[in-house]
């Protein structure tokens, strides 16, 4: 890795990571019973927050695609589900801004791809910001259609808006920015490339009055949905609150987990550094610890080899590692510390609860994390 490259890796990281902790420390707050203004200052600076985490996420997903190519994750998704994400997280904000939106789903009603949704579910974000961007009333049109094609599903994407044509030239990043701001132009180049990564296409469709439709369609193999049946039935067992140690000597950081936490019905205690973790590890009071990697007095690594130095239960204690360095070189040396998983920094919700689902929900199900 080139060294403007590792700058822009480590400087885009952090940034991620300190909108992580002001949206949880935003969310914390608004529980909180605020007056009017507070809240809206509050509503502010979580949209904020969030926009220049949109920004980071799609200038990273750009250069990545530049550099190595989209990378996907594809896994069996049924289609009417995805529609429903896609209404349940934008119907809201279109109303925010005056605007109605109507989502559809035009196929078989347990019709299943295998297809990396989130990737899909990002192409739908960008053309639809656009959409919304360029209408001031009215409703915006957002339809998924599939349908099959021999052993394959053809699966086509419809956004119509009311605002202005742009007609089939294709606007670099800069023109988009001009028309519709810099958030909105990063969503929409994001969408385009993972299309096109797809080996699909992306076009528009003049309206019969005005605006225009953005299609893209693209194809994808059929898959066949697991039940669940097995998770759930374990998500029912009986279980009580797991408790949790998180230890880092950054507040953000530590508050972020706390928060990530509570989301998943589980209570926490924290720490500031490995010999606090120690201390507190002795008491056998923790059901998981996680654990930073770099830290002042003792590090993460050296504080693990210390908690499994300890007699009985205490030393037995599954330790997540949590660290921005999580290469694969980086887990096998965490895992051969005697840690039992890796968590990403910028901490996604979704990493995090595997991560405890694996170490707490075996045996009777009294140690199971609650979600």
């Amino acid at each position: 890795m080139s060294l403007p490259d590792f700058f822009f890796e480590r400087v885009t990281s952090e940034i991620h990571q300190q909108m992580e902790g002001v949206l949880a420390l935003a969310e914390r707050l608004a529980r909180h019973p605020l007056g009017a203004d507070a809240q809206a200052c509050v509503a502010g600076v979580t949209e904020a927050a969030a926009c220049v985490r949109q920004i980071l996420a799609s200038s990273a997903d750009l250069k990545d695609a530049a550099t190595h190519g989209m990378a996907f994750e594809p896994a069996p998704k049924r289609l009417r589900d995805l529609a429903d994400e896609i209404e349940s997280r934008w119907g809201q904000k279109a109303a925010k801004s005056g605007v109605t939106l109507l989502v559809s789903y035009d196929g078989a009603p347990e019709m299943t791809a295998l297809i990396d949704s989130n990737r899909v579910m990002q192409a739908f974000d960008g053309f639809i910001a656009q959409a919304l961007a360029g209408v001031r009333h009215g409703a915006v049109e957002a339809t998924l259609r599939a349908h099959a094609a021999g052993e394959m599903l053809r699966l086509e994407g419809r956004v119509r808006g009311g605002g202005e044509r742009m007609g089939d030239k294709s606007m670099d990043i800069q023109e988009i920015e001009a028309l519709f701001g810099l958030e909105t132009a990063l969503s929409v180049a994001v969408g385009r490339q993972i299309i096109t990564a797809l080996g699909g296409e992306v076009r528009t469709e003049a309206n019969a009055g005005a605006g225009e439709t953005l299609v893209f369609e693209f194809t994808a193999p059929h898959a066949v949905e697991s039940t669940g049946e097995e998770e759930e039935e374990d998500f029912n067992a009986p279980h009580r609150a797991a408790h949790i140690l998180v230890v880092d000597d950054n507040a953000t950081n530590r508050m972020v987990a706390e928060t990530l936490c509570e989301m998943f019905d589980c209570t926490s205690e924290s720490a500031v550094d490995g010999v606090e973790a120690l201390e507190a590890a002795r008491t056998g009071r923790f059901d998981l610890i996680l654990m930073d990697i770099k830290m002042p007095r003792m590090d993460g690594v050296t504080a693990t080899h210390a908690i499994r130095a300890l007699p009985g239960a205490a030393g037995l204690v599954p330790i997540i590692a949590l660290t921005a360095n999580a290469d694969p070189e980086d887990a096998v040396g965490y895992l051969a510390a005697g840690m039992n998983g890796v968590v990403e920094k910028p901490m996604k919700p979704e990493n995090l609860l595997r991560a405890l689902q694996e170490n707490l929900g075996g045996g009777s199900g009294e140690e199971s994390v609650a979600a």
